[in-house]
């Protein structure tokens, strides 16, 4: 971070004093945003990719290390056809076209989800945004696509089930640690905010793991509104939330 902004340092406080590390997103609203205005959907999915860029910004000048953002759902794949494949051919021109970039600023690319399900060509480009990003030290971007929580919960089962059939574990090593490890997020701290926007009260079937004792927010802004003053307002409500961690 080059300077400081006076408006940053109070959010940067509340971040020191809290160790707030990791914020995850339900990026809700990209559809209704564009109906407000008589525009097609796919207007709405591009302006929700410049606010994520926002978004990311922010972590950065902010202090958080860790981003998580719900980009597609294992559910969404039931939405129409060419929805569906507009969505797939803006991630992949996305990170074509913003990948200089963001390695540029250090951040570091990850994806959570069944990747196997997407084209080898879209593959290529996801796997390659990783390897080019993985040595970075800024914000970790940990983009889910083609996530469910549920299927991520039975993909860890049958993992460790696996490693008790192999011998490699005894049952009773199965715990909340040894579980969390099998979990696409193995490699970074429950969030600590959970963050919903578009005014819709679920979470979707988005991490139900990793947000047991996270802070959920819900925001009426739909995702294409959602910028760098909206980020501030989250950090300042979580401020004046008391965890209490089931204490």
């Amino acid at each position: 971070m080059e300077k400081i902004l006076t408006e940053d340092k109070e959010i940067i406080e509340i971040v020191e004093k809290t160790s707030m590390k990791h914020i995850a997103i339900i990026m809700d609203g990209n559809r209704r945003w564009a109906k407000d205005r008589n525009l097609p959907s796919a207007v709405g999915h591009k302006k929700g990719v410049d606010a994520l860029k926002k978004v990311v910004y922010a972590c950065d000048d902010f202090g958080i290390k860790y981003l998580t953002v719900y980009a597609f759902s294992t559910e969404n794949w039931n939405r129409k056809p060419e929805e569906v494949n507009f969505l797939m051919d803006l991630l992949g021109t996305t990170l074509k076209n913003e990948l200089k970039e963001l390695h540029e600023n250090n951040v570091v690319i990850s994806f959570l989800g069944d990747l196997t399900k997407l084209s080898p060509k879209l593959q290529d480009i996801l796997y390659n945004a990783i390897e080019t990003t993985k040595n970075n030290s800024g914000v970790h971007l940990q983009i889910a696509f083609n996530y469910g929580a549920r299927d991520e919960i039975i993909s860890a089962t049958k993992k460790l089930a696996q490693k008790v059939k192999d011998g490699k574990i005894n049952i009773d090593e199965i715990n909340e640690e040894s579980f969390s490890k099998e979990l696409y997020t193995a490699s970074s701290p429950d969030p600590d905010l959970l963050i919903r926007t578009g005014g819709e009260i679920r979470v979707s079937n988005y991490l139900l793991w990793q947000i047991a004792y996270s802070e959920i927010l819900i925001v009426d802004e739909f995702w294409p509104e959602f910028d760098k003053n909206s980020l501030a307002n989250s950090i300042k409500e979580f401020f004046h939330r008391n965890r209490r961690w089931g204490k």
